[in-house]
């Protein structure tokens, strides 16, 4: 008999031929019901899988992350087994677990909208209601391509795999190329709903066959499904790309071309806020704001790595006799190249260069999405200069001003994912010593701050590790925000120096930090996490003066002009419409203050005041109005440091 030890550290002894369930089963009966699957020695394994061997065990239920996943990947097979009952003839590629859910790309045989998602579902409750035990079959690379024939998808992927570790999973006569695990029956499924089709390239590549993508989410209860569509709902009503044409703030045009944003003025103005909050900060901690231009020789991204590692992501080249030019898709490069037009030495250290610079990213169109994913983006792009001694004081000086920041427009909930080099992977420049190095300073600044963090393998950029900071929002989305990396590869490259205290030439370490990533991006993040109600100090427009009548607007721009000379931003409604169509439409606009002038208050000097979200209205002085915004203004942190 073997023994597996549980997550408390108490032995069970097993039998041979005793399967996980078995143990789930004398855990607990509450605990095997909830069980989706096993983890053995760290590895999950299916509720049937015998533990012959003993070793680390522990239940995993649907409740937890892991469990969910494999439920999201069980109930991914469950609407393939649908569709293909539905829709015989049709061939499966592939169907994994995504975020909040599932999607299966195929082949169909026949024509599937939207409008057919209610049947396909009815369907799956007809295979849960079957109940079919899920069972992972061993088999040879023969027998699977057998199973295969006809599906060149799945013979392309077999073609890929080694003989010994090939395993079908079947629930009747469905089956399905799989690694698992799986939950034991399609009856152990929880509640699911489809969403959504769309077309996907067979294995991403535009030049192969375009297939069906099915979407759904997945949750172990109907509570929790109901919960997260009532979650979408609320994320659909702030859907930056509405709010922002609602509000006047950006457009696109096929005339000028996708992914390219234009900026209205109310739009022009909110990035003026952004980016001067940002810069006002930076400035306070050190940090010189220089510019350096659109366009840069191809030469230069040559020499810095980029034009090996990141070709695919630029646009084509403008050529001007033998020298060809790029869109600048990075500031790196120009930053090394104005610190390389003076002499440094260790004195000069560091040295603190920040920009707002338009890049320029040749995004397939595909993946262009809003504000979200566009091919010309404004990055708040800084590059410390530094010794490999101060790496620790100014990741913590990156990092304070990146909490600054997101603690000021509500992003409380965040967390670090370090991200690192895959060493098995070609994406990244080879220099294992300067690896190395740069993770261990990158390791240590994380852990002296005292910030936990999550180590992702292959997510570092081409030429250093980086630790991106990964925040929520009012709906519990994560966007990746801020990200701050230790880059010991590109300064010698292109050749920076310094002279230290031993007299001899050195290479500097190079810290890439940006606090909100894009302007464009973070505008979209920040859209929707206000809903468009901005707080007092970032709206484009602080208050809107609203005239009862034409004899009114005098006074009304009197208004205006005091409030204006205060510094706030007000604008008049004169517009040939009745008071009560001005006050609709520009709540709708979601101004934080609407001011309604008539005849009382052109005679003693007041304005009466509606605020967004509150009923009260009342009559104030123009001056205590103007001290009353001043003050809520003062009330947001990033105002009471200044």
């Amino acid at each position: 008999m073997a023994a597996v030890r549980l997550p408390d550290g108490r032995e069970l002894l097993v039998e041979p031929g005793e399967k996980a369930r078995d143990v789930a089963e004398k855990i607990g009966q509450r605990l095997a019901r909830d069980a989706v699957v096993a983890k053995l020695n760290g590895k999950l394994v299916d509720l049937d899988a015998p533990l012959d061997g003993g070793g680390e065990f522990e239940v995993v239920t649907k409740g937890s992350a892991e469990g969910l996943e494999v439920l999201r990947h069980s109930t991914a097979h469950a609407m393939a087994q649908a569709i293909l009952e539905m829709y015989p003839g049709s061939k499966l590629t592939i169907g994994p677990p995504i975020e909040n859910g599932f999607y299966y790309d195929m082949e169909v045989a026949g024509r599937i909208t939207d409008e057919d998602l209610p049947r396909i579902e009815e369907k799956m409750r007809e295979v849960v209601e079957r109940d079919l035990p899920i069972e992972r079959q061993q088999v040879t690379k023969a027998e699977v391509e057998s199973l295969y024939e006809g599906n060149q998808y799945k013979q392309e992927i077999i073609c890929d795999l080694e003989e010994g570790d090939i395993t079908v999973y079947r629930q009747g006569e469905f089956f399905d190329l799989c690694r698992g695990p799986h939950v034991p029956s399609t009856g152990r499924l929880g509640a699911f709903k489809l969403q959504n089709i769309a077309g996907a390239y067979w294995r991403g590549d535009e030049r192969n066959q375009m297939l069906t993508r099915i979407y759904g989410t997945a949750w172990p209860t109907e509570k929790e499904l109901k919960a997260y569509l009532r979650r979408l709902e609320e994320a659909k009503a702030r859907d930056h790309r509405k709010i922002g044409r609602d509000l006047k703030l950006f457009t696109f045009s096929p005339d000028v071309g996708a992914g390219i944003p234009l900026f209205l003025p109310r739009g022009e103005a909110l990035r003026h806020l952004m980016e001067g909050y940002v810069r006002e900060v930076q400035e306070r901690h050190g940090y010189q704001h220089v510019w350096t231009g659109n366009l840069a020789n191809e030469a230069l991204y040559a020499k810095s790595g980029h034009l090996e590692h990141y070709l695919d992501d630029m646009f084509p080249p403008m050529v001007d006799g033998e020298t060809r030019y790029r869109l600048k898709p990075m500031n790196c490069p120009s930053h090394m190249t104005l610190y390389n037009t003076e002499a440094h030495s260790y004195r000069d250290l560091p040295l603190r260069y920040a920009e707002f610079a338009t890049l320029y990213r040749y995004e397939k169109s595909g993946v262009l999405t809003g504000l979200t994913r566009v091919r010309a983006l404004t990055q708040d792009d800084a590059h410390v200069f530094c010794t490999e001694d101060q790496v620790q004081e100014e990741f913590g000086r990156a990092l304070e001003i990146i909490r600054e920041v997101l603690d000021t427009y509500g992003f409380e909930d965040y967390k670090v994912r370090l991200s690192l080099r895959d060493p098995d992977s070609g994406k990244f420049v080879a220099d294992d010593e300067k690896w190395a190095r740069a993770e261990r300073a990158l390791r240590d600044a994380l852990d002296a701050a005292g910030i936990a963090y999550e180590p992702v393998a292959g997510e570092a950029a081409f030429y250093g590790p980086k630790a991106d900071f990964m925040a929520r929002d009012v709906l519990g989305r994560e966007w990746q925000l801020s990200t701050i990396q230790v880059d010991f590869i590109q300064p010698g490259r292109l050749g920076c120096e310094y002279i230290g205290e031993d007299g001899n030439s050195h290479t500097p370490v190079l810290l890439h930090r940006a606090v909100t990533g894009t302007t464009e991006r973070f505008m979209a993040v920040l859209i929707e996490q206000y809903g468009g109600a901005f707080p007092l100090w970032l709206s484009p427009v602080q208050a809107v003066v609203i005239p009862v009548a034409d004899r009114h607007l005098e006074y009304a721009y009197k208004v205006r002009e005091a409030l204006s000379a205060e510094g706030f931003r007000v604008e008049v409604d004169d517009a040939l419409s009745s008071m009560q169509k001005k006050i609709r439409e520009n709540a709708r606009q979601k101004i934080p203050y609407l001011l309604i002038v008539g005849d009382a208050e052109a005679e003693e000097g007041t304005v009466n005041v509606r605020q967004r979200g509150k009923k009260v209205q009342e009559a104030v002085e123009i001056e205590e109005f103007a001290g009353r915004m001043r003050e809520e203004i003062a009330s947001c942190d990033s105002y009471r440091r200044r």
